[in-house]
Parts: structure tokens; sequence; C-alpha cells
């Protein structure tokens, strides 16, 4: 592939920058402070595309390729990861998903209003018993004359608490010979549906300005059109939105990385020890070192899938590459650009302290590092080591 961005690329990264640099920077602390969820952020990304970028033109995306949405998910992340987890969901989940299996009703319905902003989404597949076992979900949908009714918990669920709709997994056949089977997709729309309710999740570690809920299924009643792509092909939809939503996360962390390598460059030039620099000192070049190392790989990982996705290929392995390797780099670079200014590092006066405790989830949701290990293990090797 040709690794030099087009000038269309470039003038992308250059306007999702000034944003991130104008509009969510100047915030960002206060709101990781309050836990503020960010939606005037949102509504200010909608002018420029932002909020439906791959989506096609025609559904009031702005028909961007995957380069140009890894791009703008890696400005976003690089400012804010709680923008940036919002914003991934709301794309690569909702409305990616809407838009690989949706009939063109639903389509037409949802997508332009996602990608105005006028509707949040998220995408609710983790239960209390089914996380890296995704397949092992106890949401039951069971048909009733024209509708289906559905009961059931979900939980870490990004924008759960503030969704219009949301994309939800439910099992609609026990009588299967592997978990995986007897799934299907529904969309809800969350606040017109009675027996639909939602908990926030509160005091978390990191992601603070993130809406993360649960969800609470009690005789919800969906009427037949809501099931998203046909009945049982619930755990492929749920897997390919995890393709797209594990690559927002690689480009998310990428920013991370990068965000850390700025201030950490930045410090280290204006911090004064032993009558010089502290950037001068070997150990300190060290950690810049690896972290430029590790965010140039990162980023060129993250290309690379992109590049198979625009070619239309499946990209399983290239993006669960993507994403084992940006996360945990991201972890790598955080540690180190809170040990650079030392206990300055340890304060919020510095931003990097919030890249610390956001990078920690990323190597958890959308597919813990070890589920990403044993998928490129599986990819290579041919050969299943779970169910």
């Amino acid at each position: 592939m040709d690794l030099e961005l087009t000038p269309e690329q470039k003038a992308i990264k250059e306007m999702a920058r000034r944003f991130a640099e104008e509009e969510i920077v100047p915030v960002a602390r206060d709101n990781d402070r309050n836990c503020r969820f960010p939606h005037e952020i949102i509504k200010k990304m909608v002018p420029m595309g932002l909020v439906g970028g791959p989506v096609p033109e025609k559904y009031g995306g702005a028909g961007l390729d995957f380069i140009s949405h890894a791009i703008i998910t890696e400005e976003i992340g690089r400012a804010c990861s709680s923008v940036r987890t919002t914003l991934s969901v709301q794309v690569s989940l909702v409305e990616l998903c809407i838009l690989n299996w949706g009939t063109e009703e639903q389509k037409q319905k949802y997508l332009p209003a996602l990608c105005r902003g006028e509707i949040i989404g998220c995408f609710a597949l983790t239960e209390p018993g089914a996380g890296s076992d995704a397949a092992n979900q106890s949401t039951r949908a069971v048909p009733t004359g024209d509708k289906w009714v559905l009961n059931g918990t979900k939980t870490w669920i990004s924008n759960a608490g503030v969704a219009d709709i949301a994309v939800l997994i439910a099992r609609t056949n026990t009588d299967t010979k592997e978990k995986h089977e007897g799934l299907t997709a529904f969309i809800i729309e969350c606040k017109k549906t009675k027996g639909y309710s939602t908990r926030d999740i509160e005091n978390k570690l990191g992601l603070r300005s993130s809406n993360t809920a649960e969800v609470f299924l009690e005789d919800c009643e969906l009427p037949k059109d809501a099931e998203l792509g046909a009945v049982g092909q619930g755990f492929k939809v749920a897997m390919t939105g995890l393709d797209n939503g594990r690559f927002s996360v690689a480009a998310g962390c990428v920013g991370i990385s990068q965000a850390c390598i700025d201030a950490s460059v930045k410090y280290a030039k204006q911090r004064v020890q032993f009558d010089r620099p502290i950037g001068s000192f070997q150990l300190i070049q060290d950690m810049i070192a690896r972290m430029v190392t590790d965010t140039e790989a990162a980023r060129l990982l993250v290309y690379k899938a992109a590049d198979v996705k625009n070619k239309g290929r499946r990209s399983t392995q290239e993006t669960s590459i993507a994403k084992f390797f940006a996360s945990e780099a991201a972890l790598r670079a955080a540690n180190m650009a809170v040990q650079i200014p030392g206990g300055y590092g340890y304060s919020d006066e510095f931003p990097v302290e919030r890249y610390l405790r956001d990078a920690r989830v990323a190597t958890i949701y959308e597919g813990t590092s070890e589920i990403q290990k044993l998928i490129i293990g599986r990819e290579v090797l041919g050969l299943r080591a779970f169910a």
C-alpha cells in the first residue's frame, strides 16, 4: 500500500486536529473532573462530517475512506479518549452495523439522524455473564404474535445512558449446538420502548466524560421489523461490528500515544535539572524513543487494517493485530509520560495522568488483549483456542 497520505486525507487531518485543539482540549480536564458527557462537542462535529465519516453521502455521511476515518479517530483520541469513545460507538459500532446489515428502510430511517448527531446510539452486547465469551448471551427475545418480547441485562455499554437507539444482541433460539448460533440483532428505540431502562455506571478509573451504563429489559416489546439482519445472524452482526469498533479503538490509541509524545517532548525540553534540560539525559531519550517507535508502528498497523477495509476484504486479523499492539503501546506510552515529569505527572494539572487512566481500558474493551492474541493465533494457525 502507498503510505503517502492523499491531499484530501492531509486536509482532513489538519481539520480534525484544529477542531480537537480548539474545541476539545480546552474543556477535556473539566469534563473529566465533572464526568460531563460531551453533548455540545458532538454537535459541533456534525457540520464537518466527523460524526458520519465512512457512511455514504446518500445516507447523510461524508463518504470517507477508512484511512481518513482512522485519521479523524486518532486526532480526536489525541485530545480526549472520552470523546473518541463516544464517537467510535456512534460511527463504528452503530452506524456501520446499520449500514452493513440494515434494510434500506432502516438505513434511511436511522443513518441520517445518527450522522447529524440528532440521535445517539449504543451497541449492547456485553452481559454480566458474557464478556470475552460474547456468544454466551442470556438475554432472550421470544416471538409473540407480531412482536418480539425481550428480557435480560446488558452491562458496560458505552453511550447507553444517553442513547436514543441501541443495536442489541439477544438469543432467539436456545435449541442450538453452538452458543454463537441462535442469536439475533435488534434495533431498539430506547426512549420510546416500554420496559427498556438504564442505570449509569459511575466512578470509573478513566473515560469519565464518556457515558457507560447497564441496560435492563423487562418484557420489552419490539416490532418484527426491529430485527437487524436475519434471525439467527446476530453473532455475525456482532463480530463485524467489533471488527469496526476495534479498528476505532486502535486508531484512538495511536492518538493517546501521540499525545504522550507531545507532552513528554515539551516537558523534557523545558524542565532543567543538574543545569541542563532533562531531555538531554540518555534515559529520558530512551523513553521518548520507545514511545515514538511504538506509535509509528501502531499507526502503520492501523493504516494497514484500513487499507484492507478500503478494498472490501475481511479485516479480522489485521484489525486484531492493530488493536492489540496499539492499545498496549498506548499504555506503555502513558506510563512513561507520567514518569518523565515525575510528581507533576501524577496531578491532573498535567494531562498525562488522564492519558494513563484512559489508556488502561483500551486493553480491555472491544476484546481484551488476551482475546486479540487468541484471534490472531486462530487466524494464523486455523485452530481455535476457545469454542
